[in-house]
């Protein structure tokens, strides 16, 4: 069984760090302290999800049917994994537009009739 590299401590979730380098054949050894990539700190979950999103060239369908999972589900999973690598994740606009409306409802400045037709894109 292949023995992967810990991106974080299995006790209190910091980032880990390499601190030695050993070459299999000659075995010479390299003491350092050696920042690990982006992709190493990942959960084996969002690898798992990295990995299936590249193999299907990012075709929601495709990874809606490999994982088994609806498509709001597939866009949590992307915006974790961005987030993970140190990316923020903006809303689109469709996301920015409803939260609008319900914060207008909540505001009383539309009724729930009003609020049902924009969020149907009725206007």
């Amino acid at each position: 069984m292949k023995k992967m590299v810990l991106g974080r401590c299995p006790i209190c979730s910091s980032k880990l760090k390499v601190v030695r380098l050993q070459c299999d054949h000659c075995k010479t050894g390299i003491d350092g302290s050696f920042e690990l990539d982006k992709f190493s700190y990942l959960t084996e979950e969002q690898k798992e999800f990295v990995e299936i999103f590249v193999k299907n060239r990012g075709n929601i369908k495709e990874i809606e049917k490999d994982l088994g999972i609806s498509y709001p589900t597939v866009r949590r999973n992307l915006d974790q994994v961005i987030e993970a690598l140190g990316y923020s994740v903006k809303p689109t606009e469709e996301e920015v537009n409803k939260k609008d409306i319900l914060e207008k409802l909540s505001l009383g400045e539309l009724t729930s009739e009003e609020a049902l037709k924009q969020l149907k894109g009725e206007s």
